[in-house]
């Protein structure tokens, strides 16, 4: 139920603020959203931290930042590169404005707080600079040759001498392709797939790593094992990067700068005196598999002592781009080990294991068995009615020119010295079975296979726990297909495409916010989009790309992420550092649908893809898009001081609205086009609807709703409206209807037919768009934040740094947890229907504030903290509250 409120009252907390007091204490502390991080190469980056603090009523009132090259100056309130002086502000987000900071130099920082009654200082933090220009890089882009065709993965070694005590190391790699570092024979951190995909030929990315330990004074080897990854992509599929105007043969720069401890330093770098041979990985593709012969390993190829004498001189090659750039993101990790649930032996030769659930990553198998014999692992998502493994959903936009890359197969070759393991370097998956098959009869056990599900490894920010199983399997397998879509950039699919679809990603930005903090993945890919837009402004439908995607599924309603995710970044996380960057971006973007649809109205897009059996007009979606592209222009113009330009797109975004209205509005009715869910609900939820006919409009929709049983009848578009547009206008009970339904078509429908991830057809036996691990109907889990949990941003105070809370108590449920770290720390909304009627406990993290909404039920008393009060709108500090209707 939603309460609407006549009347407003306000809390004063004066009373309580600092009783009950607790110890104080600064965490979180992050220097461009990573905690101690090296390598970056943003000359201003910024600082953020957390108070830890329960006392009610905890905030900030001032804050110091002190940053030096000495950590114990630090202690004893020294600061030679910059002393921020206090600063009487409640802010937790500085961007550094102390003397220039220099590369390959470490800082560290500390911030100090005061609540007006003490202070507090932080722990220690650091942060340290990579190389900041490409003039510093001192080592030469190398390969093997420029064969394009040749398959084998290529090594490369080089030895040195390190003749005096090490004090630290860094290793600065960069690649077109991807790779792996070893020094003395041990692979160099828990990375996987570096670097992040970008548009190799604008922009590519280094990454720095910490190797003090790994050198050894005296003579040390150093390993660099090259794969294709996007960069020489051999596959041949529907959108041609193997057509890549970047395509070249893997290649890579490395510096390794050790600094000694008498000061001295010394940079070990790739050059013509490396040298090089062909590895064991015969085939390598991101898209489909990796072939591997373990008879022609070359043990010890990566450490000092390794007779090279066979191996190849190395040839220069120029950098894929003139832009090499930092990688200062969470990156790739094996996350998560999954046991293998169930083995079934179908004959002599083949076994299917079954994980018992769906992921992004690879399979580890270890076996023993006579060299020579071939293993193939084959990966899948479905079963045939006989067992064996089914690919057809998923291999569809596959174009293979021979039968020696089989889909989402890796192929093995043992050679017979006893038990071996072997994992895949260069690839990835989207699979729950893994079908092996032996060219001689193995016995195999299911402890034989493992699988690890691998994701770019963001923080976990946000959960939520509901009395209904079936919102908690809904909410599981949300998340598990948001990650398994999280690579760098955020994709359709693990296994058809890897695609960066921008039009899935639009539909899932909130539910990966409230979910995970990442920010730094959104804020690469954005960087992504600046280097694929056109100058007239237009964007591909699919980012990065080898150019697929300007001539089609472009548009509002997909590449509107150029606007949408700045404004979430800055929502969420009260930055307007993206929504600066991308501003130009944006008014490039706008400026080219004015121009190309002056009357406002424009067909420019996909529509509502995927829909269950009714389509709305393009025109009717793309516009509501592009609206709410101008509004967030007008609204990003204002913030960034830009008046002009606020005004002029607030008239066009009036102008929009106008026309759009004029068109698909019959006012008398409340009915927007044929009056089916994605026509009501789309405009609804983007705010287009004027504000005299949203109540007749919704209830028109609800009403729809309630004649479809409360079942979906929406694509991708109305997905993302749908729930939001009942729960945001006074009709939560039917959204809840609506995402609880279990029967088709329905997230429910999924979960009862075995689902751990989301699909792409709402039908189980589609013929076409059946991936079974896709993002693009993931709203709902946004929505249950919102809804049910009511966490919702305050865009004129961003960052949660002021909450509203607005939870709906839903017929159907008993009780509702939600909670989320936002940039103030842990939000929590929590609700449970009591013998004596509705109970919520509340957080409010410290140094912010939040506006709850509680409305008058008919025989029942409102009680915070114990002490009877009105309905209204209450407005909360921080700390941590009781709320109670009780029955009279």
């Amino acid at each position: 139920m939603k309460f609407h409120l006549p009347q407003i009252l306000t809390l004063f907390l004066a009373p309580f603020i600092y009783s009950n007091a607790s110890s104080q204490s600064l965490t979180a502390l992050k220097t461009e959203y990573l905690e101690n991080p090296i390598g970056l190469d943003n000359a201003k980056p910024r600082f953020t931290w957390q108070m830890n603090d329960a006392s009610l009523g905890a905030k900030q009132i001032a804050y110091r930042i002190l940053v030096d090259v000495d950590s114990a100056a630090l202690m004893q309130e020294k600061a030679s590169c910059w002393n921020s002086g206090w600063n009487k502000s409640d802010i937790n987000l500085v961007i550094f404005s102390g003397k220039p900071l220099k590369p390959f130099t470490k800082y560290f920082w500390r911030i100090d707080v005061t609540n007006g009654r003490k202070k507090t200082f932080s722990k220690i933090a650091s942060f340290e600079m990579g190389m900041m220009n490409m003039a510093n890089w001192q080592g030469a882009w190398i390969s093997d040759n420029e064969n394009i065709k040749l398959k084998p993965a290529p090594y490369f070694r080089y030895t040195f001498n390190a003749a005096k005590k090490i004090k630290s190391a860094r290793a600065y790699i960069a690649a077109g392709g991807l790779y792996e570092l070893s020094i003395n024979g041990k692979k160099i951190g828990n990375h996987r797939m570096d670097p992040m995909y970008t548009r190799f030929d604008r922009r590519t990315l280094y990454v720095t790593y910490d190797v003090t330990t790994a050198i050894q004074q005296g003579k040390n080897g150093i390993g660099v094992l090259l794969g294709n990854g996007w960069y020489n992509h051999q596959s041949t599929a529907v959108w041609y990067f193997d057509r890549a105007p970047w395509r070249n043969r893997p290649t890579f720069c490395l510096d390794v700068r050790i600094t000694y401890e008498d000061g001295t330093t010394e940079t070990i770098k790739s050059g013509k005196d490396w040298k090089t041979a062909l590895s064991p990985i015969v085939f390598n593709s991101i898209y489909t598999a990796e072939h591997y012969d373990a008879r022609m390993e070359k043990p010890g190829w990566n450490t000092a002592s390794f007779d090279d004498k066979d191996w190849r001189a190395v040839m220069y090659r120029s950098a894929p781009s003139r832009n090499i750039v930092a990688q200062a993101l969470h990156p790739i990790r094996n996350v998560e080990e999954i046991a293998t649930k169930s083995i079934k032996k179908i004959n002599d030769t083949t076994y299917l294991f079954d994980l018992g659930r769906n992921i992004s990553g690879v399979s580890k198998i270890t076996l023993n068995g006579p060299a020579g014999t071939i293993i193939r692992l084959k990966h899948g998502e479905r079963l045939y009615t006989n067992g064996r493994l089914d690919i057809s959903n998923i291999d569809a936009h596959y174009r293979p020119t021979d039968n020696t890359d089989p889909f989402q197969t890796d192929i093995l070759i043992l050679n017979g010295k006893g038990e071996q393991s072997f994992m895949p370097h260069f690839n990835y998956k989207g699979f729950q079975y893994v079908e092996v098959t032996t060219s001689v009869p193995l016995e195999l056990k299911k402890e034989n296979l493992v699988g690890y599900f691998m994701h770019s490894d963001v923080p976990q920010s946000g959960n939520i726990k509901a009395s209904e199983p079936i919102i908690n399997k809904i909410y599981y397998a949300t998340n598990n297909s948001y990650l398994s879509n999280l690579f760098g950039y955020p994709t359709d699919c693990p296994q058809r495409e890897k695609n960066g679809w921008t039009g899935d990603a639009q539909i899932a930005i909130e539910t990966g916010l409230y979910g995970f903090d990442g920010i730094t993945i959104y804020e690469k890919w954005l960087a992504d989009h600046r280097d694929e837009q056109q100058p007239n402004g237009v964007l591909p439908s699919i980012i990065p790309t080898d150019g697929w995607g300007y001539e089609w599924g472009n548009g509002p309603d997909w590449t509107s992420t150029i606007a949408i995710i700045p404004w979430n970044i800055y929502l969420f996380y009260g930055d307007k550092k993206l929504l600066s960057d991308c501003y130009e971006n944006i008014r490039k973007y706008v400026n080219h649908i004015d121009e190309t649809y002056p009357t406002g109205l424009t067909s420019w897009g996909l529509g509502d893809w995927i829909p269950v059996k009714s389509k709305s007009p393009v025109e009717l979606t793309s516009t509501c898009y592009y609206y709410a592209d101008v509004v967030i222009l007008a609204k990003a113009a204002k913030i960034l001081g830009k008046t002009a330009d606020s005004e002029r797109y607030t008239k066009l975004a009036n102008k929009i609205k106008l026309a759009f209205n004029t068109k698909y509005l019959d006012k008398t009715k409340g009915i927007y086009g044929s009056g089916i869910q994605t026509d009501m609900s789309v405009p609804l939820y983007w705010k287009i609807v004027p504000e005299e006919s949203v109540q007749l409009v919704a209830e028109n929709l609800a009403k729809r709703v309630e004649a479809d049983g409360y079942h979906l009848d929406v694509g991708l578009l109305g997905t993302k409206a749908i729930l939001n547009a009942l729960s945001e206008n006074g009709y939560s009970n039917s959204a809840y209807k609506v995402a609880a339904q279990k029967t088709y078509p329905s997230w429910g429908w999924w979960m009862e037919n075995g689902a751990t991830t989301l699909y792409e057809n709402w039908p189980i036996d589609a013929k076409s768009d059946i991936s079974m691990n896709h993002i693009m109907f993931g709203e709902i889990g946004a929505w249950l934040y919102k809804s049910p949990g009511g966490i919702k941003p305050d865009e004129n105070q961003p960052g949660f740094k002021h909450v509203i809370l607005d939870p709906h108590i839903v017929e159907g449920l008993n009780s509702f947890e939600a909670s989320h770290i936002g940039p103030y720390g842990k939000i929590t909304s929590a609700w449970q229907r009591t013998s004596k009627g509705i109970q919520y406990d509340i957080t409010i993290p410290p140094n912010s504030t939040a506006t709850i909404n509680l409305g008058m039920v008919s025989q029942m008393d409102i009680f915070l903290n114990g002490k009877l009060t009105q309905p209204g709108k209450i407005n909360l500090a921080a700390g941590k509250y009781l709320i109670e209707h009780k029955v009279k």
